[in-house]
């Protein structure tokens, strides 16, 4: 078995789980699917071009994300330009990199940055950051992210204005895995010795 097989395979379970606890459509199988099973439907090794995901949002099927696997050890500006095109015509707004070591280069970070502008979004994660789910190791507390209506209502009952609220920045590992943006509010459930539950609550700056 290659390497690279396993490493891709193991991506693959972490952005699988990270889109369903976004609330994308995820099929239990895809989650369940086991190393043997990669191999067989995409090769060993697989194609990166192949492992492209796109998945509908549970409660806006309108609302879709894409999941791009860029060949290029350093991704230039030309792979990201074919990239919008490619979410423009499906009127896609949301994307995510799955990027080597190589990263990206200046020009194509400038040109992710500023695709804000045209109400495009692409997050960057580095395949060491995905090889582990982070929010599934033991000293990562449970964290829910807030509905608007959900936030609304914490900060009535506490009569608090949002600036008083705890700040978690929007680069934290934890916020970037749930796609958080400024001004969200995330509910995060740890274990206490003394009542069993501790309740906390962030905004993301």
């Amino acid at each position: 078995m290659d390497d690279e097989t396993y490493k891709l395979w193991r991506i693959k379970k972490t952005i699988l789980k990270m889109c369903l606890d976004r609330g994308y459509l995820v099929m239990q199988k895809e989650l369940e699917q086991s190393l043997e099973d990669f191999k067989e439907s995409m090769g060993d090794p697989p194609s990166r071009k192949e492992l492209l995901m796109v998945v509908n949002h549970e409660e806006d099927p309108s609302d879709m994300l894409y999941v791009f696997f860029p060949d290029d050890d350093r991704v230039n500006m030309k792979t990201i330009r074919a990239y919008v095109d490619q979410m423009q015509h499906d009127s896609c707004t949301k994307a995510i990199l799955v990027l080597r070591e190589g990263g990206l280069t200046p020009a194509a970070k400038s040109a992710i940055a500023e695709l804000s502008a045209s109400k495009i979004t692409m997050e960057c994660f580095y395949e060491n950051e995905l090889m582990v789910n982070i929010t599934e190791h033991k000293l990562v507390p449970e964290h829910r992210v807030l509905t608007t209506e959900e936030k609304h209502e914490l900060l009535e009952r506490y009569r608090l204005k949002e600036s008083q609220l705890p700040k978690m920045q929007s680069s934290d590992p934890v916020a970037r895995y749930y796609g958080l943006k400024r001004g969200q509010v995330v509910r995060i459930n740890r274990p206490s010795e003394t009542a069993g539950r501790y309740i906390t609550y962030r905004i993301v700056v």
